[in-house]
């Protein structure tokens, strides 16, 4: 299909796409804000178009860019309000709605239906949604069905739930409407902040879609991923795993940055996707799976020195090339030692696991650091020793140590003899993220139940890559439910590649060691500087580990959108603020120069805050 002149899906190239923050009806701004987007390798604008009016102006916009040599592809951006689709139809090259709004009010109610009382519902949408349907058709406009996570309508959440499988009826309800009127140039779309609810809807959408012999292009993207490191991290975590299962065939990068600087993460997470060939494919083929790609759980492992089983993955930090350890050393690990007070300070983001190969360590250790050492060079007896595939004979059947191995090596017949060891299954080349895939799937089917750790070394990569390459490999697997431990090495800084390790597992939802900021990227219906606030919020709130605060411009990325946040403060009138707990408003146009403190005060009454 396409867009424009762009193609979309089949043997093109996946395309980038970004959305403007500006207001619609600042004609000009908009026009400069999506030419630097364009500049910056933007081949799809996706504008907000809230009303009539606002739809109305997306003429103006389209022409301006034209005049400027500008003939990229429009998205309008449509909540709630059909009459706006169907006038923006008639203008730009897509229409993207959400059928979670374009004809339901969401009002967090439950309700009862009978199968001839879910019928008329489906009826009322087919009268609401097909006139835009007939538009398109005329007009060789597209059409995105988006579905997100947060707002999906009462109607879907009282049948379905609030579930991956809602998702994507949600989507099909649409889906098989536009089909009956034979309108098929349709993308389709998944999105959560929650990046193992986003993963499972899309997997699921497609099986469901293969079912109904079906298949329509995909539009990839983590809503309200946030901003920095967290948002890189998060938004390379979901769409990266989709990428390498094969889906994907547009993205966007949502961070609460400018629009331009979504671009190059998009760039970066593409660059080894555009180029795959069938020889690439794993071989042999894989004909059946034991275990469930729409549903997280994590794979049954027996417990090994804290390893394993239903403990969180332990990360492994890495100082084997140093000759001589020192407590300094131990800093950028998350261990600070205060030689006044001879006292060890521990962070959230404090390593589980040191391996320091043949180097002394001639100091204490805190009680919560284990150490490794090579086998042939361990001086304690408190310490594990570290075995690799080579000499796996020195090693004794009942020991709990570490065997190191690698993806080539042939081990399964030979790992049965150990079973209480742990395994670190090392990697430093592209693309593995199948290929591990296909080792932990191997270990299902012979029954191994030795907990796994994932270690990737990215020698000379610049902390950008790193941090997105990282991220795709271990947190794809995880998501999946494999992998009980990471060990992250390169030649970045130890504090770098600690903090991306915690990211990772904080984005993939299996081990949560810091606050989560769900921020959405800001478009033209926002109502106050999402940057700047998310800045303030950050620095008030940075240390209440565990908590999620989602931070909405408007009430259409509200209480919806943040859907599994414990607090909201969500924009609902310039300069005014409400504030939520779960998805239920508490406190309403909180003036938003006194909100932050408001939202402080919220989290105390409710027992969560703790003093920094």
């Amino acid at each position: 299909m396409n867009v424009g002149d762009i193609g979309i899906g089949g043997n093109n190239p996946i395309r980038i796409q970004s959305m403007t923050t500006t207001d619609t009806m600042d004609t000009q701004g908009t026009i400069e804000q999506s030419i630097r987007m364009i500049e910056a390798g933007c081949e799809i604008v996706r504008i907000t178009a809230p009303s009539k009016k606002d739809a109305e102006n997306l003429r103006n916009i389209k022409n301006g860019l034209i005049k400027n040599g500008y003939n990229v592809p429009i998205v309008a951006d449509i909540h709630f309000t059909p009459t706006a689709a169907e006038i923006a139809a008639r203008i730009v090259e897509k229409v993207r709605i959400n059928p979670g709004n374009y004809v339901d009010r969401k009002k967090f109610k439950k309700y009862d239906f009978s199968d001839e009382s879910y019928r008329l519902e489906i009826k009322r949408i087919r009268d609401r949604f097909v006139p835009l349907l007939e538009i398109c058709k005329s007009n060789n406009t597209a059409l995105r069905i988006g579905t997100n996570h947060g707002s999906l309508s009462d109607r879907i959440m009282s049948h379905y739930g609030d579930t991956p499988l809602g998702m994507v009826e949600s989507a099909m309800e649409f889906l098989r409407i536009a089909e009956e009127v034979n309108f098929h140039d349709i993308i389709l779309s998944m999105k959560a902040s929650n990046t193992q609810v986003m993963v499972q809807a899309y997997r699921l959408l497609v099986k469901t879609m293969v079912k109904e012999k079906m298949n329509y292009p995909l539009h990839l993207g983590v809503t309200e991923a946030g901003e920095a490191e967290d948002g890189r991290i998060k938004s390379a975590v979901g769409i990266g795993t989709l990428l390498a299962d094969g889906l994907g065939d547009t993205i966007r990068v949502s961070l609460t940055e400018e629009p331009e600087l979504e671009i190059p993460v998009c760039k970066a997470l593409l660059e080894p996707y555009n180029k795959i060939e069938k020889s690439q494919q794993i071989q042999p083929e894989i004909k059946k799976i034991d275990y469930d790609p729409y549903f997280y759980k994590k794979r049954e492992s027996k417990v090994l020195s804290r390893i394993g089983g239903e403990n969180v993955p332990v990360v492994i930090g890495n100082l084997s090339r140093l000759k001589n350890i020192r407590p300094s050393d131990l800093g950028e690990f998350g261990y600070l030692y205060s030689k006044k007070n001879d006292k060890w300070h521990i962070s959230d983001l404090a390593i589980d696991y040191l391996y320091v190969g043949k180097s002394e360590i001639i100091f204490e250790i805190p009680g919560t650091l284990e150490i490794i050492h090579d086998y042939d060079f361990i001086k304690s007896s408190v310490h594990k020793k570290l075995y690799n595939y080579e000499n796996i004979k020195e090693m004794e059947n009942n020991e709990i140590a570490f065997l190191e191995c690698d993806l080539s090596d042939d081990i399964f017949d030979e790992i049965i003899k150990y079973p209480n060891c742990v395994l670190i299954l090392k990697s430093s080349k592209n693309k593995t993220l199948p290929k591990i895939r296909r080792f932990f799937i191997d270990c299902l089917k012979y029954k191994i139940k030795n907990p796994i750790i994932i270690k990737r070394s990215y020698l000379k990569i610049d902390d950008y890559h790193f941090l997105l390459q990282a991220s795709v490999d271990i947190g794809g697997l995880q998501i999946d439910g494999f992998g009980d431990g990471i060990m992250l090495d390169g030649s970045n800084e130890k504090g770098f590649i600690n903090d991306i390790s915690f990211g990772i597992l904080q984005a993939s939802r299996t081990r949560i060691s810091k606050t989560e900021y769900i921020s959405c990227p800001s478009c033209g219906r926002t109502l106050f500087d999402l940057q700047e606030t998310t800045a303030k919020i950050r620095k008030k709130t940075s240390h209440l580990k565990g908590i999620k605060i989602g931070i909405m411009g408007c009430i259409v990325n509200g209480p919806g959108e943040m859907a599994d946040a414990d607090y909201g403060y969500v924009g609902t009138a310039p300069g005014k603020i409400s504030l939520y707990k779960g998805q239920n408003v508490v406190k309403k146009h909180v003036s938003s120069d006194k909100a932050v403190e408001a939202l402080i005060d919220l989290i105390k009454n409710n027992n969560d805050w703790i003093e920094p």
